[in-house]
């Protein structure tokens, strides 16, 4: 477990706070604070099914189990509130072996790769308020378009830095900030960053692979109920720099139907350090009809590499989904979704969702012709709604993908979970 030189002076600076505040400033601090604790208990199986070339590994299957405790206090009363906010996670290694690990389940070992019989971490944040700004530094979990923390495993991803929230003017929210380093969700050790690599991107890194200085900044402005703009900014210094253009809409087209647009377009360059050139546009329109949700997506990569981001986070991509980012060079993709509320049978808490992507006109950049994928997800959720086993939550995810130029998958995730509230 370790704690980095940022937290550990967050966490003394916050400590020294609390003891030079008279009492009487602390009803909100600790009337307003609220602590969880989720179990999740996550089950993943995922066979190469590729015959040429041949997978070094059969199949990726492990079985973990999960503990993530967080607390949130209240602010201190005055014109600047002081607060803190702690995330404690450990995983446990339930199933393992040599030639099934690498599911991104659990912490491997860099000697012989198996996997660690458990790890996790303990991150403190400080927090101050004033009037609607927020200001954090410590462990964060940001979540804007430019960089998007990743929870689709066993513990979350986190990193270290300071951002800055304000909603001080009505309809819009100013966000910014420094991010140091991340934790990936499969660690305990927190690391330099560096860029997604893997697939047909044709990313190329000069001297700098790493950084630790990602910068990033970002204004939503919301002009109605149905409709808001945004623009975001993020660079990882000497590697990448980042602009997003965001747009949602929600057209009311009758009683309990709507059409939902949701259109995205980035712009990536290199930051003197690396080759990036992308264009990416993608949208996704989802039609509302009481229960059940259409969903028609497209993406469309272009410039010299494919979709730049930071390696482990999630891209904000309407076709990056449970297995793929279908964000090569020069990538077109479209996606068909599926949504089905079983509120509607009478069935609250029960949930259903297909969907269907398909990429071509892939460059393949070191062989000839064009270079296609897909993929079908297919979740099927479930929250008890009362009795005993109320808000546990069972879901079932199911993925098949093949491509003609990298390995093919049949994947399957069982994951459990129950988030109890400590006070």
């Amino acid at each position: 477990m370790s704690k980095t030189p940022i937290a550990r002076a967050v966490a003394l600076a916050t400590l020294g706070t609390s003891l030079t505040v008279p009492t009487i400033a602390h009803a909100d601090f600790i009337k307003d604070s609220k602590a969880t604790v989720e179990l999740r208990n996550f089950y993943f199986n995922r066979d190469f099914r590729q015959d040429s070339p041949a997978p070094t590994q059969n199949k990726a299957e492990e079985w973990a189990q999960g503990f993530i405790l967080k607390y949130e206090s209240g602010y201190t009363d005055g014109t600047i509130g002081v607060g803190v906010d702690a995330l404690g996670t450990l995983g446990l290694k339930l199933d393992s072996s040599p030639d099934r690990s690498g599911t991104g389940l659990l912490q491997r070992s860099r000697s012989d790769g198996r996997a660690e019989d458990s790890y996790g971490d303990l991150g403190v944040t400080a927090k101050l308020r004033a009037s609607k700004t927020t200001l954090k530094g410590g462990t964060l979990m940001p979540k804007m378009p430019v960089v998007q923390f990743n929870d689709t495993r066993l513990l979350p991803q986190t990193f270290s830095g300071f951002a800055l929230n304000s909603a001080e003017l009505d309809g819009l929210t100013v966000d910014g900030g420094r991010l140091y380093q991340v934790n990936q969700r499969d660690s305990s050790d927190y690391e330099d960053m560096t860029i997604t690599g893997g697939g047909k991107r044709n990313i190329k890194l000069g001297d700098a692979t790493t950084s630790n200085k990602f910068l990033f900044g970002g204004l939503t402005y919301k002009w109605t109920d149905s409709l808001s703009t945004s623009y975001h900014y993020g660079g990882l210094e000497d590697i990448y720099k980042q602009h997003y253009l965001g747009l949602i809409h929600v057209l009311p087209i009758a009683d309990k139907q709507s059409l939902k647009s949701d259109i995205r377009w980035a712009k990536s360059d290199d930051d003197g350090g690396s080759n990036v050139d992308n264009k990416a546009l993608n949208a996704m329109f989802t039609y509302a009809l009481g229960y059940h949700a259409f969903g028609v997506g497209y993406q469309k990569m272009s410039g010299d590499t494919g979709f730049a981001y930071i390696n482990g986070t999630d891209p904000y991509l309407v076709n990056y989904i449970q297995i793929g980012d279908f964000a090569n060079k020069d990538e077109k993709s479209w996606q068909a979704r599926y949504d089905y509320n079983f509120a509607g049978l009478g069935i609250p808490g029960l949930t259903f969702m297909t969907r269907y992507v398909k990429g071509d006109n892939i460059d393949l950049i070191t062989t000839d012709g064009e270079g296609k994928e897909w993929e079908r997800d297919t979740d099927i959720a479930y929250v008890f709604q009362d009795g005993p086993l109320k808000n546990l939550g069972v879901k079932w995810r199911n993925a098949t993908m093949r491509t003609n130029y990298t390995n093919d998958y049949d994947e399957n995730r069982l994951i459990v979970s129950y988030t109890m509230p400590l006070w």
